[in-house]
């Protein structure tokens, strides 16, 4: 496909026609009126578009429910069809009520946990970003837990990662003379744009390189507790593989709480353990 066949408000629209059916068998005119801002009319518009040029028989209209059901036919078009699209809607939502209460989005019986936020000034963070898409050295003061006074630093950012935790920057450094990591909040006062460097994404090898993890469950578990196990992480053969960067294996590891150089006394406690640990050896800390 050459061009971009929806235009991305309309895009959001469908998706959310998709997600709000599926995952909670009524949708109607009413949920994007709310959600969007948008009148009955064109409500109306977006869903018989859906259905006629999207995913033909994948809704119905349920007059006993008053609203368009899903058919057991149901194929996901616009959308990967996992509840994780569903959950993460919902609490993007809540998100949004918790700085604009009069929103009157549904968000009822879901509840969610976020991480802490760390402070990043925009003063550091426009030019990081503007530095990124330009490859271009910048000019920052730097503060760590080993050097915890401030030190001037030229690096040249090519990605902002979040881990789950926190974000950080990855970027070539020229007093280490290699690419490292930067926490976002770490940075101090205002970042000067210099010249522009060779030292881009492309010459980052470790992030460059693609790594798989696999996870299986821990092997003192029995065979049912295993079952289950596999079953909350969707492994497939009992293993679950995981594509990720060479760079970024340790932050995968941490997301799911998996310590590769000490393993728990308690099973009950990890549930899954870290089956190629030594061919992952070379980027994981310490």
């Amino acid at each position: 496909m050459d061009l971009w066949p929806y235009r991305w408000d309309h895009l959001l629209r469908y998706r959310y026609i998709e997600i709000i059916s599926l995952w909670e068998g009524r949708l109607t005119t009413g949920h994007l009126t709310r959600c969007f801002g948008i009148g009955r009319q064109q409500a109306s518009k977006d869903i018989n578009f859906y259905l006629r040029e999207i995913a033909p028989g994948n809704i119905s209209y349920d007059k006993f429910l008053k609203g368009y059901r899903p058919s057991q036919e149901f194929q996901p078009r616009v959308t990967r069809g996992t509840a994780d699209e569903y959950l993460h809607l919902m609490t993007r939502d809540e998100q949004l009520m918790g700085v604009f209460e009069a929103l009157p989005l549904a968000t009822a019986n879901v509840e969610q946990l976020t991480p802490l936020g760390r402070d990043v000034s925009p003063s550091i963070l426009r030019p990081m970003i503007q530095a990124a898409r330009a490859q271009k050295r910048l000019e920052v003061d730097y503060v760590s837990l080993q050097n915890p006074d401030r030190e001037g630093r030229i690096i040249v950012p090519h990605t902002l990662v979040f881990t789950g935790c926190r974000w950080h920057v990855r970027a070539w450094c020229e007093k280490n003379r290699s690419f490292r990591d930067f926490v976002l909040s770490r940075f101090r006062g205002e970042a000067d744009m210099l010249d522009a460097s060779p030292f881009g994404e492309e010459q980052d090898s470790d992030w460059q390189q693609r790594i798989e993890l696999v996870i299986i469950p821990d092997p003192r578990l029995s065979s049912a507790q295993q079952e289950v196990i596999a079953h909350d992480y969707n492994m497939s053969n009992g293993e679950l593989r995981l594509a990720t960067r060479a760079t970024l294996v340790q932050y995968q590891l941490q997301l799911l709480q998996l310590d590769p150089a000490q393993q728990q006394d308690n099973p009950l406690a990890q549930q899954v353990v870290l089956q190629n640990r030594e061919a992952l050896s070379p980027w994981l800390f310490g």
